[in-house]
Formats: structure tokens, C-alpha cells, sequence
């Protein structure tokens, strides 16, 4: 399941790239037409080994189905050459933290027990969606800011009505996103703390 996701994901990453290309790169048709290859052959394997996984429990086919209309958002704005926007980033957020209840299933975990680790990487991944906009595209935008700033003052009490401990976390979070705007970092910086951010949950 895992590699199917992957090699999905990335299926799905070229094929948005052609359709933005295509429409907003229109004297360089070449532009467009180097991401057709990777996305079928991608699309393909991710056929091959969805396939038999989905033969065997069909009630993946559903969860497909409930990840396709984020899916469908997410190219509308890459088709609109806008894969930045906010709004896009938080809707991508979603189906990304929903393969956490599609590995619970397949693993054989309840899915009462599934859905609150599933909403605390909500809650934390899209934090990082405006977070990491005042980090680098939005650096110098002092609404972004205030906004990051307030959905993570939210978040500590959210994660602890999923569990008590998860506070601590969120504070910290809280505290980066506060703090860490004013220091310039470099975008790999930025990656790597939030790599790390991202292990207690």
C-alpha cells in the first residue's frame, strides 16, 4: 500500500504539472510534454500494485472515492497554475492524513482507534501550511503571520481533547511559529525542522 501511494502520488504530481504547463507555458510545448512519460508510467505502477490490493479488500475503492473530490480541487488549482495557493495546500493536507485510516484498516486496527492519530496529523500538517508560507513565500506578510500565530494558539486545546499529552507538542509548535519568522531561515533549514516537528505526533 505504501509503495502504491507513493508511486500514485507522484503519478498525480506530473500529471498536474503537464495540465499547468500545458495551459500557461503555451510557446514551449515541450514544457508540458516531459511530464507525460513519468506520469503514465508512475500511473501504471501504481495500477499494478493498487490493483490486487483493492480485489482483495474492495472497501479501498471507497476510500478512493472519498480522497477523489480533494484530488479533483488540488488539479483545478494546478490547472490554474496556482498549486501555492493556501486554500490548495490545505485541501492536500487531507487525504494525506487520511491514508493514516487506510493503513490502520489494512493493518487490522479498529478504526475507532485510527481516528484520533488521523485527526492530530491533521491538526499539526495543516498548521504547516501557513507556518511554512510566512517562513519563505510569505516571509514579509504580516496577516500570514498573525495567522499562523493564531491557528496554533488554537491547536495545543484541540490536540489535547484527542490526547492530553499532545499538548506539549502543539505548544511547541505554537512556539516556532511565533518565533522562528524573524530568523530568515533557509528553506532546507525550515524542511528540517519540521521533520523533526512532525516525529511526536
Amino acid at each position: 500500500m505504501f509503495a502504491a501511494w507513493l508511486f500514485g502520488y507522484a503519478a498525480v504530481f506530473h500529471g498536474q504539472q503537464w495540465l499547468r504547463l500545458r495551459r500557461v507555458v503555451r510557446r514551449r510545448p515541450d514544457a508540458a510534454a516531459r511530464y507525460v512519460c513519468p506520469a503514465l508510467v508512475l500511473g501504471a505502477a501504481c495500477a499494478a500494485l493498487g490493483t490486487p490490493l483493492a480485489v482483495a479488500h474492495p472497501w479501498l475503492v471507497l476510500a478512493a472515492a472519498a480522497a477523489a473530490p480533494f484530488l479533483a480541487v488540488n488539479t483545478w488549482y494546478a490547472w490554474r497554475g496556482r498549486e501555492r495557493a493556501l486554500a490548495n495546500g490545505l485541501v492536500a493536507v487531507v487525504p494525506a492524513c487520511g491514508m493514516l485510516l487506510v493503513a490502520a484498516g489494512l493493518g487490522g486496527m479498529p478504526a475507532a482507534s485510527a481516528w484520533r492519530p488521523a485527526l492530530a496529523c491533521l491538526l499539526y500538517f495543516a498548521g504547516t501550511v501557513p507556518y511554512v508560507k510566512t517562513m519563505i513565500r510569505e516571509r514579509n506578510s504580516p496577516a500570514y503571520r498573525r495567522g499562523s500565530v493564531a491557528c496554533h494558539a488554537a491547536a495545543p486545546a484541540a490536540a489535547a481533547c484527542l490526547s492530553p499529552w499532545l499538548a506539549i507538542p502543539f505548544a511547541v509548535y505554537l512556539a516556532r511559529a511565533a518565533a522562528l519568522p524573524d530568523r530568515a531561515l533557509r528553506p532546507p533549514v525550515v524542511g528540517a525542522i519540521e521533520i523533526a516537528c512532525s516525529t511526536p505526533p
